[in-house]
């Protein structure tokens, strides 16, 4: 076959494949051209998952008439002049390939009207081939409309998935804008249903609440660190908030939301042994850094960047969550509440898919700025009549303030002044109870809920040591017997602590390993018979290039022949620890690039982390004076919360949840 150049169209379909895979590729390109020009409201509306409609509109800064079509062809932008400028761009978008790309594989329409014109204009293409451009009006801002996605490739189109897939995966990136621009608010609508609808009140604990619930939202950790060029600020979740993938951890770089294994890695690592093994931590987090050691040109998605320092990178955003967890008290309250908690949401309508607090709230604020909206007769209708009973309803707004500075005092209060309050107000005038006083009133019982829910200490800031386990607490710390000889039930004030002495074993022996580590205090023992390990190419570079390090902690590693290696001393630490198991997982971290600031003490935690084997287990008598002795030394650690692989040492059982449960309080 001869060589021969190919047409426009063929072109642009396969330069359409690299930035068009689904319709949630179009929902991020849309979206991101509307942050860019400077909108502060964003409505997403798509039916059967996209594949049909896909309707975007903002109320942004609009496009000039004069170049509309100009706008539709590829490589036309007006973020960058020049290849110097992607070096510090700001700007989302930059490669001008969003709306070419869209009008290859699909029927677009775009009505658009700048701020200070008096009229707009409406453009229409098929397959990338103009059918419309004329003089309309409209609102302010842009509107783009996509249909029948993949209409002139069929073999694309048969490889999306089912409709409620592609729903799942607009949400899903819905959400990542909302959580990544908490300045615009954003509405998502699905085949004509709500599906949430932020305020851009640039809270971002208001937005989690309302996409995660109260369960997340009432365990953050706030994160804030600023030095040598980078920052970072948001919301980590405590470590018992954890799913078995990295779903939940979110991130943003100069205000564009990424996956990273870089940053993944640093906030994992942050946590350290505070979390399960397996699981992923909760988080929201903002990084500033200079645009000119980020390289954000690396895919057209443009979801993924790199950092010319990646070592400084790691260390600064692994530096600020560790910070963040050791500020904070990690005793974890029973599970005996979960069940109890459900039943409160309910009756308050606290559910995932129910209205929340926050929202009542936010309905009550008379509303400052019109969402932008479709050119659709009915749908405009709808929201002038929904926006006139929001009006009706916004001289009940103090009411919502009231509650929710209720919700911040002490259960007796909001159980005595706020009831009393809102009876006396309804005896007086009946006339004025509206029902969102009543929405509101339905909402006490929940909110003496949560606040008495609180832990029974609050964090105290002192040598990284806080609450119960500061060391002048333990006099006060009565340990009252055990259960299943595993157990040890300990009594302080109004609370109950379980602890698990294996749990707690491990975590003081991994301790004592770091503290001698620390000290240079380690020895070895030698191995009769050398134990023989086969290597890899890769594991045998590694030991190579971190020959001393190993050395420096006890080992000692021979070349026997071809792959094999001969491992003929090793710490004089656990000598229960499987050496050949540890040595092979050493040697995988230090591949991945893992704590690559610190190569002996990554070895001393992957040998700690392995210290089960040396702890005493469950099911296993000890003495009273024994679990006092290791009560002791836990109480002397900076952090006595978790055991090496993430479990609890100790969880918290309150006197309030044990009178509800022996229903002496309901």
């Amino acid at each position: 076959m001869s060589i021969q150049l190919l047409d426009e169209g063929t072109i642009n379909k396969i330069a359409a494949g690299e930035v068009i895979e689904r319709p949630a590729s179009i929902v991020k390109e849309l979206t991101e051209n509307a942050i860019d020009a400077d909108a502060s409201v964003i409505t997403i509306e798509i039916r059967d998952g996209g594949i049909s409609m896909i309707r975007v509109t903002d109320n942004g800064g609009g496009i000039p008439a004069d170049e509309v079509k100009t706008a539709f062809l590829r490589h036309a932008t007006s973020k960058i002049q020049c290849a110097e400028d992607i070096l510090h761009v700001r700007s989302l978008g930059f490669r001008g390939e969003a709306l070419a790309s869209i009008s290859a594989v699909s029927r677009i329409e775009l009505i658009t009207r700048q701020r200070d014109a008096l009229t707009g204009v409406r453009y229409a293409a098929e397959g990338g081939r103009e059918t419309v451009f004329e003089e309309v009006g409209a609102p302010g801002g842009t509107t783009v409309i996509t249909r029948d996605l993949f209409f002139n490739t069929p073999v694309r189109r048969s490889f999306l998935k089912a409709a409620v897939t592609e729903t799942a995966h607009v949400a899903a990136l819905a959400e990542e804008l909302a959580l990544s621009h908490p300045e615009i608010s954003i509405r998502f609508l699905a085949n004509g249903q709500s599906r949430f609808h932020t305020s851009g009140n640039r809270e971002v604990k208001d937005i989690i609440y309302q996409l995660y619930g109260r369960e997340i939202a009432s365990k953050l950790l706030p994160v804030s660190r600023t030095e040598q060029g980078f920052s970072v600020q948001g919301f980590i979740g405590r470590p018992e908030i954890s799913r078995g993938s990295r779903a939940l951890e979110h991130y943003c770089v100069n205000g564009r939301y990424i996956k990273s294994p870089l940053l993944a890695k640093a906030i994992e690592d942050g946590y350290g042994d505070r979390m399960m093994q397996h699981n992923f931590p909760f988080a929201v987090l903002f990084l500033e850094i200079d645009p000119e050691t980020v390289d954000v040109n690396v895919h057209p998605t443009k979801r993924e960047v790199r950092f010319s320092d990646t070592q400084a990178c790691y260390l600064f955003l692994r530096s600020a969550v560790e910070d963040a967890l050791q500020r904070a008290e990690l005793i974890r309250l029973s599970s005996l509440q979960e069940e109890n908690k459900k039943k409160t949401a309910q009756s308050a309508g606290l559910g995932r898919n129910s209205v929340s607090q926050e929202e009542v709230r936010t309905e009550a604020r008379p509303q400052h700025r019109k969402p932008p909206e479709p050119f659709e007769p009915k749908r405009l209708q709808e929201e002038r009549k929904r926006e006139a009973e929001e009006q009706a309803l916004s001289l009940s707004s103090f009411l919502s303030a009231y509650g929710q500075r209720q919700m911040n005092q002490s259960a007796k209060a909001v159980n005595t002044e706020s009831t009393e309050s809102n009876e006396n107000r309804t005896t007086q005038n009946p006339a004025l109870v509206t029902a969102e006083q009543k929405a509101e009133w339905e909402l006490l019982p929940a909110r003496k809920a949560v606040a008495e829910e609180k832990p029974a200490f609050e964090t105290v800031e002192r040598s990284g040591q806080y609450a119960l386990f500061r060391p002048e607490e333990r006099k006060s710390l009565r340990l009252i017997g055990a259960a299943f000889d595993t157990y040890w039930i300990a009594e302080r004030g109004n609370s109950l602590y379980l602890i698990d002495q294996h749990a707690a074993h491990e975590k003081v022996n991994y301790e004592r390993l770091l503290a001698a580590y620390r000290k240079q205090e380690l020895s070895s023992q030698r191995l009769e018979p050398p134990l023989l390990i086969t290597l890899s190419a890769e594991e045998q570079a590694v030991l190579e290039s971190e020959r001393e390090s190993f050395e420096k902690i006890g080992f000692s590693i021979e070349h026997f022949g071809g792959s094999s290696y001969a491992v003929r001393a090793v710490p004089n630490i656990l000598p229960s620890v499987l050496k050949e198991e540890l040595l092979k997982t050493m040697f995988a971290s230090l591949i991945e690039g893992q704590r690559a600031d610190d190569v002996p003490l990554l070895i001393i935690e992957k040998t700690a982390s392995m210290s089960c084997k040396a702890a005493i287990k469950g099911n296993q008598h000890i003495s009273l004076s024994e679990a006092e002795a290791l009560l002791d030394e836990l109480f002397s650690l900076e952090n006595p919360y978790n055991c090496p692989h993430g479990r609890p040492t100790i969880i918290e059982l309150t006197k309030t949840e044990l009178e509800r449960r022996f229903k002496r309080i309901v």
